[in-house]
């Protein structure tokens, strides 16, 4: 096992359609994780959510949040981001990252789509800026 490097974790997370698994704190104190589609602003995580769903409220009420990406695939491999969140409901701002997100995982001709699917009223864009980072590969070796 050995501690990646700033250039190998960022290659790492943006390899392919990877997904992170988002952890935000419900209102008692309780974990709630999902499967969350990613895309990078130099080290900050953005993503989009609906300003209702589970996540989208527990984070607009605690930013504390933890992302964990990892390869499940021999020798293994992972990175932990934790951080606060800060989202945002600005239309410009959405649509970019939207359109940014939509072409990481449904592909470039249908960047727009998706990007004008998910930049509507009532979803938020969300910036997690890292307070620390983990990022450990070839755990097996």
């Amino acid at each position: 096992m050995r501690e990646m490097s700033d250039e190998e974790r960022r290659a790492f997370l943006l390899a392919g359609t990877r997904t992170g698994k988002l952890a935000t704190v419900r209102r008692d104190g309780r974990p709630h994780v999902v499967p969350i589609w990613f895309v990078l602003d130099r080290d900050d995580v953005l993503l989009t959510t609906g300003a209702d769903t589970v996540k989208g409220r527990n984070l607009r009420r605690d930013p504390r949040v933890c992302l964990c990406v990892d390869d499940e695939e021999p020798p293994f491999s992972f990175v932990m981001v934790e951080g606060e969140a800060e989202a945002s409901e600005d239309h410009d701002d959405l649509l970019r990252w939207a359109t940014r997100l939509g072409g990481r995982y449904m592909g470039a001709d249908r960047a727009e789509e998706f990007g004008r699917r998910n930049a509507v009223e009532g979803e938020l864009l969300v910036r997690i800026s890292p307070s620390k980072i983990v990022a450990q590969a070839a755990i097996a070796d």
